[in-house]
């Protein structure tokens, strides 16, 4: 097989990997950079599913990873699509509280968007929430106007341009099965070709792990696929959202809840669910896959997750194959809305990273390993934050200090 050499190697061309080039070439042009991913083109998982929303940052905890991260990769997005001409849009949206006993949590999130510098928050009562969605029912909600909504494969799209544009290369159809670390550089097998470079990142997503245990063997981590499902206004019930409605979250669980999304294209979508998948790219019911399946029902942590979220777990399921169901799950926040309003529409996969422990990661996970950088958890909002993201391991890349 042929062999090619370079002074980096990312695998994986979703939005995180293609923000990595991008930063690298960025930080240091002329770096002989390239990027290897297993599909035919970017961004068709993670990324490709994405709802297109661009996070504020109210959601999480302050210092933590994914705030410091939302905030900086925030700015860096609206430059980068300003700079491109990315159609985006800073639409806002309303956290609507449906219940006495959200309050707290609803005031809670308030607290940390005011930490994480949102500084145009404002709490809307039973009224001004209709002001601002007329068919949302709610007693207190949280206005963020700084959410917006962008295509991050457009985004994926103009990242791959600016890559080969400064001499990066991408290759795709190339997936990773052999990593050897040499300490003076990584050795790279994939179904097609061998690599050798300086540095090695895995920004594999939903097989991060795989790649990363090539490496460490005794990994701790293992990624639990989750699929959500989305449902979609019909054409005459899209006049009920205007932009985005989301509910309070349940801190027990890491997943925002079922929502309404206005996306740039105008299709307003409702979801989604969060079932446990069978497969790590199963974006459909019947898709299995008895070995994945095997690796993550005998992971000691999953099991112990199992345990705790059970009912919970089942009545995702049950949402899953109930439209009635679903649909009772959205009327908490739209209780006007019909069962005949939606429409299935399409799902997708989070690589959600689980210890042996039972430890559902919540922030992100970034490890260096020799000359290996692993991405091994990177949740919403990684498309917000790719560009931070990016630029953080680039830094790493090229020895700079930084916080992982």
């Amino acid at each position: 097989m042929s062999s090619q050499d370079f002074d980096v190697l990312i695998a994986g061309a979703g939005i995180i990997g293609l923000a990595t080039g991008y930063a690298l070439l960025t930080e240091k042009p002329g770096l002989r950079i390239a990027i290897i991913e297993k599909e035919s083109n970017p961004a068709q998982h993670q990324t490709g599913h994405n709802s297109g929303v661009i996070h504020s940052g109210i959601y999480y905890k302050p210092g933590s990873l994914k705030a410091k991260n939302c905030m900086d990769g925030y700015k860096r997005l609206l430059a980068f699509c300003e700079t491109h001409k990315i159609p985006y849009e800073l639409c806002g949206k309303i956290i609507v509280a449906t219940s006495e006993e959200e309050i707290p949590r609803l005031e809670k999130l308030y607290e940390r968007g005011l930490a994480n510098g949102l500084d145009r928050l404002t709490y809307l009562n039973a009224a001004e929430i209709k002001e601002h969605e007329p068919y949302s029912a709610g007693i207190k909600a949280i206005h963020v106007p700084q959410t917006g909504i962008v295509d991050y494969k457009e985004v994926c799209k103009v990242l791959c341009e600016e890559i080969v544009k400064n001499g990066g290369q991408i290759f795709y159809d190339e997936r990773v099965t052999a990593l050897i670390d040499h300490e003076s550089d990584v050795a790279i097998q994939t179904s097609n070709k061998s690599y050798k470079a300086q540095k090695f990142v895995n920004c594999a997503g939903l097989y991060s792990d795989k790649i990363a245990k090539l490496q460490i063997p005794d990994l701790n981590v293992r990624i639990i696929p989750f699929r959500g499902e989305y449902y979609e206004l019909k054409t005459t019930a899209k006049h009920k959202v205007k932009n985005l409605i989301y509910p309070v979250p349940d801190p027990a669980f890491p997943f925002l809840g079922v929502h309404f999304t206005r996306r740039v294209d105008g299709l307003i979508e409702a979801g989604p669910n969060a079932v446990f998948a069978m497969k790590r790219e199963g974006y459909k019911k019947s898709d299995i896959n008895l070995k994945e399946l095997w690796d993550s029902l005998s992971w000691p942590g999953f099991i112990i997750v199992a345990a705790k979220y059970w009912k919970t777990g089942f009545g995702e399921i049950y949402r899953s194959f109930s439209k009635s169901a679903f649909t009772r799950a959205l009327q908490k926040l739209m209780p006007e809305l019909n069962k005949s309003d939606l429409i299935p529409s399409g799902a997708g996969v989070r690589a959600q990273a689980c210890e042996k422990d039972g430890k559902l990661l919540d922030d992100f996970c970034i490890e260096k390993q020799g000359a290996c950088i692993h991405v091994l958890n990177a949740p919403s909002p990684a498309a917000t934050s790719s560009l931070s993201i990016g630029h953080k391991i680039a830094q790493i890349v090229l020895d700079i200090k930084v916080e992982i």
